[in-house]
C-alpha cells in the first residue's frame, strides 16, 4: 500500500506544499555530519529489524535527513549547492545577477550560462536512476539549454537596444523581463532533450504495493508534460515580480541616489520571491502521480486487476 499512501499524502496541494516546504528547508544544510551518519545507520538497522524503538516522529526526521543528503536510487551523496535544501541559498545569487538592470551582453551570457549550469547539475543530482540514461543525454540537454537561453536573451536584448520607439527608461524596464522567456524556453528544452529517451522507451508504472507492472510511453508523456509546466511556472514569480517591485521601489529618491541600498533591496526582493515561488511551483503536481489503467496502453489491462497505477513524475 506504499504507493497508495504516498499518493493520498500528495493528493492535495496543501499536502504537497507542506512536504516541499519541509524538504527545501535551508536549515537542513547545517545538519552535522555525525547526525547524518547516525540517521543512515539507524534507518539501515530499522530496515533490518535491529534498531532500538523510536517514535514515528523521530523515524521520519531521520528519513528527512537522509533524503536531503543522498540520492534515493544510487545512494550517492548530493553536493550542498544541488540539494533541495540548497536550491534557494545557492540559486538566489544567480537570479540576482540575471535580474540586474541594464546588463552588458557579456553579463547576460555569463548569468544565463551559470543559471543553466546550476540547473543541469541540480537535475543530474536528482535524476531518475532506476533506468539507465546515457551520460551524453545530459550533456545534450545542458548544451541545448545553454544555447537556447543565451540566444534568446542576447537576441531580445539586442532587439530592444536597437528599438527607437522606446524611451531609455522604458527600454531599461523591458530589459528586466528578458530573463523570463530565455529561462522558460531553456527549461523546456532541457526537459525534452534530457528525458526524450523516456518518451521513446516509457517509464515504470507501479501498483499500490510498489511493484513494477510495466513501462508506459503514455505515462512518460504525462510525466514530461507536468514537469515542463512546472519548469515554466517556476520562473514566473521569480523573474516577473522582482522587476515590477523594484521599479516601484526605485521611484524613491533614497534608492535612486543610493546604489548600495538599491543592491540591498534588489537582493532582498529577489531572494524572497525565489523562496516563496519554489515550493509553490514544485507542489503543482504530485511527485508520485496516479493514472487510470484505461488511459494506459492496452497491454496493462491484462497485467493487473487494479483500476489505477502510479508513476514517478521526476523533478
Amino acid at each position: 500500500m506504499l504507493m497508495k499512501y504516498l499518493f493520498i499524502f500528495q493528493s492535495t496541494y496543501l499536502g504537497r506544499l507542506t512536504h516541499i516546504l519541509d524538504t527545501t528547508d535551508p536549515k537542513l544544510l547545517l545538519t552535522p555530519s555525525e547526525k547524518v551518519e547516525c540517521a543512515v545507520e539507524f534507518l539501515e538497522d530499522y530496515k533490518n529489524g535491529t534498531a532500538p524503538k523510536y517514535s514515528d516522529e523521530q523515524l521520519w526526521q531521520w528519513q528527512r535527513i537522509k533524503n536531503s543528503f543522498f540520492h534515493p536510487d544510487t545512494g550517492e551523496k548530493i553536493y550542498a549547492p544541488f540539494r533541495m535544501a540548497g536550491f534557494v541559498p545557492f540559486g538566489s545569487p544567480i537570479v540576482i545577477g540575471l535580474l540586474w538592470p541594464n546588463p552588458s551582453f557579456a553579463a547576460t551570457i555569463f548569468w544565463q550560462w551559470l543559471n543553466q549550469t546550476h540547473n543541469a547539475c541540480f537535475n543530474y543530482s536528482h535524476r531518475n536512476a532506476s533506468k539507465h540514461t546515457p551520460f551524453n543525454k545530459y550533456i545534450e540537454g545542458y548544451a541545448g539549454a545553454v544555447t537556447s537561453a543565451v540566444t534568446i536573451a542576447v537576441s531580445l536584448q539586442a532587439l530592444i537596444k536597437r528599438a527607437h520607439v522606446f524611451s531609455p527608461t522604458t527600454k531599461m524596464l523591458i530589459q528586466r523581463f528578458i530573463p523570463f522567456p530565455a529561462v522558460a524556453s531553456a527549461n523546456i528544452c532541457n526537459v525534452v532533450l534530457m528525458r526524450k529517451n523516456e518518451l521513446e522507451d516509457g517509464i515504470e508504472v507501479l501498483d499500490d504495493q510498489n511493484n513494477v507492472v510495466g513501462t508506459s510511453k503514455i505515462a512518460a508523456k504525462r510525466a514530461l508534460t507536468e514537469t515542463a509546466i512546472t519548469r515554466v511556472v517556476l520562473p514566473i514569480p521569480i523573474l516577473i515580480f522582482p522587476p515590477i517591485i523594484m521599479s516601484v521601489l526605485e521611484r524613491s529618491k533614497y534608492l535612486t541616489y543610493n546604489r548600495g541600498m538599491r543592491i540591498f533591496w534588489h537582493s532582498i526582493v529577489v531572494t524572497a520571491c525565489f523562496a516563496i515561488a519554489l515550493p509553490h511551483a514544485i507542489a503543482l503536481f504530485p511527485q508520485n502521480s496516479q493514472i487510470n489503467v484505461n488511459e494506459l496502453e492496452e497491454e496493462f489491462k491484462d497485467k493487473t486487476d487494479q483500476t489505477v497505477l502510479y508513476y514517478n513524475k521526476g523533478l
